[in-house]
This record gives C-alpha cells, sequence and structure tokens, in this order.
C-alpha cells in the first residue's frame, strides 16, 4: 500500500513538473508545496532542468575540508554515518555553508548512481546551480527539507529521494548540512528523523570543542573585537590594532617595526609601545614575546582565514568571511597597509571571478565599487531577481 502510494505521489508531481519546468515558464504552484514551487521559480532563471549532473567547484575541495570546522565532528561520528548508509540503503554527504559537498559515504550501488550526476566532493548543490533540492532548500531557508522524486527540478534526480538539515556552529552560524539521499522507492518517514538525529550529534561535537579550545578570536574586518571562551574581551582600539598586525605577520615585529606600524612618523617615545604590550599580555593572558614581538597563544583571525582562503582559491570562503575593510576607522600607518593589501587581494579575486554570487557577496561589503556592481549585472542571467540588488547598489554608487 505505501509503494503505491509513492508511486501515485511520484506520478502527480511528475505531471505537475511536465506542466510547468521544461517551458521555463514561473511556476503557479498549484498541486505542488509552496516552497518547491517559489524554489522552481527562482531556479528556472540560473538552471536547465535538463542538465545530468551538479557543476564542480573550481577550487580543491581537500584543503577546503581539511580546514572545515565539520570534518574533526563527522570523523569521530564515521562509524554511525557509514551505518545508517549501509544499513538503508542510502548516500550521506556533508557540504559546507555554500552548498559544495566536501564528504560523502554510500555504499558501491548507491555511490555510483551518486557519482553520476556529482552527488561527490566538489559537486555544488546550491539552488542557483542545481536548482530545487533539499541541500538548496536547507541552506536557503535554515531548516530541514525534504525533497522527493519530482519535486527536484532537474530531470536527472526524478529517481531520488534527499533529506537534509542544516548543521550550525555554537554562535548559530550555518556551516553546511547533512544529507542523506536513496532512491524515490525506498523514502521512509524516519529519514528525517535520523537525519536531524546524526545533525545533533555532529552539532554536540562542535559544541564539546569550543570549551576544549584554549586559542582565541579576533575579529577585524568590519570591526573589531576579541573573544576568547565566548567571552569578549574589552580592549581599546589600539591595542585591537596590535593584535591584528600580529596576527597578520606571524613572523612577528622588531620593537622599531612595530613602533613605526602603529605610530607610523610621529614623536612616540619608545616606553608607551613597552606599556601597551605590557597591557595586553595582562588583558588577554597570551604569550607575546619581548625580543621579536609574536603572539605564541593560539589566535584565530577571520582578516587571515580571507588570506588563507584566496591563497588557495576558495573565493566561495572568502567572500563569506569577509565582512568589510580591515578596521575601517583606524589611521595607523601598518593597519592601512593590511586593508589596502587585502581589499585589492579581494577585489581582484571577485573581478576575475565567473560566478556572480561573488560580486553579489562582496558588493554588500563594498558600496561605492561601481566595477564590482557592473561585474555582477553582467554576470547575472535576464531573469535573475538578484538584479534589482545589483542594479540598486550600481545607481547609488554612480550618484555617489
Amino acid at each position: 500500500m505505501v509503494q503505491l502510494t509513492l508511486s501515485a505521489q511520484r506520478a502527480a508531481l511528475e505531471r505537475e513538473w511536465a506542466m510547468w519546468v521544461p517551458g521555463g515558464v514561473e511556476v503557479s504552484g498549484a498541486g505542488v508545496r509552496t516552497e518547491v514551487a517559489q524554489s522552481w521559480s527562482r531556479s528556472l532563471r540560473t538552471v536547465d532542468p535538463g542538465r545530468d549532473h551538479a557543476p564542480v567547484s573550481e577550487t580543491d575541495i581537500g584543503p577546503r575540508w581539511a580546514e572545515s570546522p565539520l570534518r574533526g565532528p563527522v570523523t569521530e561520528l564515521k562509524e554511525q554515518l557509514h551505518s545508517v548508509a549501509d544499513d538503508a540503503g542510502y548516500v550521506a554527504a556533508v557540504t559546507d555553508a555554500s552548498g559544495t559537498i566536501l564528504w560523502t559515504y554510500g555504499g558501491p550501488v548507491m555511490r555510483r548512481r551518486a557519482e553520476q550526476v556529482n552527488f561527490a566532493p566538489g559537486g555544488r548543490w546550491d539552488e542557483a546551480h542545481m536548482g530545487t533540492n533539499a541541500l538548496s532548500l536547507a541552506l536557503r531557508t535554515d531548516q530541514p527539507h525534504t525533497v522527493f522524486s519530482a519535486e527536484h527540478l532537474v530531470a536527472a534526480l526524478h529517481g531520488w529521494v534527499c533529506y537534509c538539515a542544516p548543521i550550525r556552529a555554537p554562535d548559530g552560524t550555518l556551516l553546511g548540512v547533512l544529507d542523506l539521499s536513496t532512491t524515490w522507492k525506498r523514502s521512509h518517514p524516519l529519514a528525517m528523523a535520523t537525519v536531524r538525529t546524526m545533525t545533533s550529534a555532529i552539532e554536540s561535537k562542535l559544541h564539546a570543542a569550543v570549551p576544549a579550545s584554549a586559542g582565541m578570536r579576533l575579529t577585524c574586518l568590519g570591526s573589531g573585537r576579541l573573544m576568547r571562551d565566548g567571552q569578549q574581551i574589552r580592549l581599546r582600539p589600539r591595542h585591537l590594532e596590535i593584535l591584528t598586525l600580529l596576527a597578520l605577520d606571524t613572523d612577528g615585529y622588531s620593537h622599531e617595526r612595530l613602533h613605526y606600524a602603529v605610530y607610523g612618523a610621529r614623536a612616540v617615545g619608545a616606553s608607551t609601545l613597552k606599556s601597551e604590550m605590557s597591557y595586553l599580555r595582562r588583558a588577554t593572558g597570551g604569550d607575546i614575546t619581548s625580543r621579536v614581538y609574536r603572539f605564541t597563544t593560539a589566535l584565530s583571525c577571520d582578516a587571515v582565514d580571507v588570506l588563507r582562503a584566496i591563497e588557495r582559491g576558495d573565493l566561495d570562503t572568502a567572500v563569506r568571511l569577509y565582512h568589510g575593510p580591515l578596521l575601517p576607522d583606524s589611521d595607523t600607518p601598518g593597519i592601512s597597509e593590511w586593508r589596502d593589501y587585502l581589499e585589492v587581494a579581494m577585489r581582484n579575486a571577485v573581478l576575475n571571478s565567473p560566478d556572480a554570487n561573488h560580486a553579489l557577496s562582496y558588493g554588500d561589503s563594498a558600496p561605492d565599487d561601481i566595477a564590482v556592481h557592473e561585474h555582477a549585472l553582467a554576470l547575472l542571467p535576464t531573469r535573475d531577481a538578484r538584479r534589482a540588488v545589483a542594479a540598486a547598489r550600481l545607481h547609488s554608487a554612480l550618484r555617489a
């Protein structure tokens, strides 16, 4: 009886899909769930329903997975994930926040089926690249989703059913999604409960890792603050400037070099910098060496993460982490130099990227950059609703 119900459901969805999707028209939503119909309409602007596999990420997935905060928890839970996939005949997948698959596991039969549509590491499954699917809906709404058979925009996925849930960091940041996929005939109401359970287990591992970390997190893009064990350490702007310089140059600074980077040519006594460094050591509990100023306590920094992402060609991560200029209110010579370096690196990478999402994301932090907004408009399809955003930004920049 269940099989007949699934068959009837699939047949009805196929009829609805055939009525609306192939012609590329706006979808009425009649006969399909509202969130699916809305996703079809958005997806048709950028995705050919006849495509046979997901596009491949332009960057190497190996380093991205190695540096992902999800790698540790997923590795710890590998046996459970393997068991779920093997016992139920599923393929398990984990993506990053951009919808690019970082890790998969499945038995031989399902793995081959998955590889045919590039449901594999490096495959891009966000809505702009692969249309309506459970991964793209979970990423867009930050909620769990099931997509069954012809609810998928791409016809090559009509033989599938996918169950997906978002994975969040302890601070609420969306890190990616966990997905379980199989053939539509294996659709089961308990599959979503399994996805939720495994997602909760991954998030618990992430929470457990936070108290275990002795490091600190420095934010200096768009604004400045230092966090330790979830608590903000109150620092004056000058101290945030010094910490930023030390984070960006791990080789360290001689007293004379750091003095100039902080004060420039102003007549400031050598003892002033020494006092600032003594205060920083007390305030942060960090170990800052004396002969060459170097912060030896674990210190992560958003600006450093952006630079590393650009260097390895991972522009998805770079634009996601870039929240604006480096300490924008600072006129410190060293900060100004690093600020210009970061902006040039980001801007050139974005202008050389064929992905409109990069220009749109970076454009949010660069409202006066005419070239970036023009680049976004040049890349966006004519019917893409996001053109309105790019056009409004360009209009404002031209009037500035």
